[in-house]
């Protein structure tokens, strides 16, 4: 018998728009000759399955709904959803007490991963090369001067708990840096002071399911504005992707070395993509995005492509492993 599987979308943050997108890539590549496939956009507290133009709420107590007099309970969960509740842990505490097996990383995994700052210092105890940022917090008092003396210029400002870099500045003068910290206020009450690292910017994306371990081309990242922010990442005119990068052999391995580490310090699962940058022989890794974007433009569907295997194997491969 065919199980259900639902890809779930949507989500509480600025990220709404490009999960459904996500979303919409991974349903319909999830093999429909193997599975019954649903997709449910989540919004606050409206879940409802979308199915041919119409929508079903879902029934919360026991992660179901019904069709046509039909009762339909899910049997896994693929999780497209980029920030609040997918990418912090609370879906997965839910999809825990339920007892379905999804493709993420557990509750305390994105828990860690969704905050910049405890997860940058808690791999740093790993011996990671990661950025050391300085975290301020809403309604506290902090001196512009001595904030500046430990950043240096220029730097950027960011939210401590967004994605897609919404809310990131990058910071060249002084005179620009309160701006620059109202803006990422307004998404998150703490943020982010990180040193500007002069180097060459990379994704590395991976998933491991049992014994397999799958890590993709690294990719060399050049973007045509000042930074990597929203535009560039999901409009292929601001920025050059290039896979795999022009990094040497050792400076490749050492990447995916760094990114097959933190997968595992993390305890990661399902497919996983870290950014960072190379400077000189040096890697540092700058952050961990456990459900990474997944539409047509997004990185990992491009990697997958470049290596020549199929994103439909790749999916079958994580969603076989939980229900094994």
């Amino acid at each position: 018998m065919k199980k259900n599987i639902v890809v779930i979308a949507g989500g509480n943050s600025s990220e709404y728009g490009v999960s459904i997108q996500s979303g919409n890539h991974i349903f319909s590549e999830i093999d429909g000759e193997r599975y019954n496939k649903y997709l449910m956009i989540l919004k606050g507290w409206e879940w409802n399955v979308e199915v041919d133009g119409k929508d079903y709420p879902v029934d919360k107590n026991d992660f179901s709904f019904c069709r046509n007099g039909e009762k339909i309970v899910f049997d896994y969960a693929y999780i497209t959803i980029h920030g609040i509740p997918g990418e912090n842990g609370m879906l997965q505490g839910y999809l825990d007490m339920m007892g379905i097996p999804y493709s993420t990383c557990s509750l305390l995994g994105e828990a860690i991963t969704f905050d910049k700052y405890t997860c940058t210092n808690y791999l740093q105890g790993f011996g990671i090369e990661t950025t050391n940022p300085l975290m301020l917090v809403r309604g506290k008092t902090y001196d512009l001067d001595s904030v500046l003396e430990t950043a240096g210029l220029p730097c950027f400002v960011k939210p401590n708990a967004e994605g897609s870099s919404f809310g990131v500045s990058k910071v060249k003068t002084k005179a620009d840096l309160q701006q620059a910290l109202d803006t990422a206020f307004e998404k998150c009450r703490e943020v982010l002071v990180e040193t500007f690292i002069d180097g060459t910017e990379f994704t590395c994306g991976l998933y491991k399911a049992g014994d397999k371990k799958v890590i993709f081309p690294v990719a060399e990242v050049v973007p045509k504005k000042e930074f990597f922010d929203y535009d560039a990442k999901y409009n292929a005119s601001w920025s050059d992707e290039i896979i795999p990068g022009r990094f040497s052999e050792e400076i490749t391995e050492k990447i995916q070395n760094m990114a097959s580490e933190v997968y595992d310090i993390l305890r990661c699962e399902g497919i996983v993509r870290i950014d960072g940058f190379v400077q000189g022989d040096k890697v540092i890794m700058l952050e961990v995005n456990t459900t990474p974007g997944m539409t047509a433009n997004s990185f990992i569907p491009k990697m997958v492509k470049v290596m020549g295997i199929a994103l439909r194997d790749v999916l079958t491969d994580i969603i076989e492993n939980k229900l094994r």
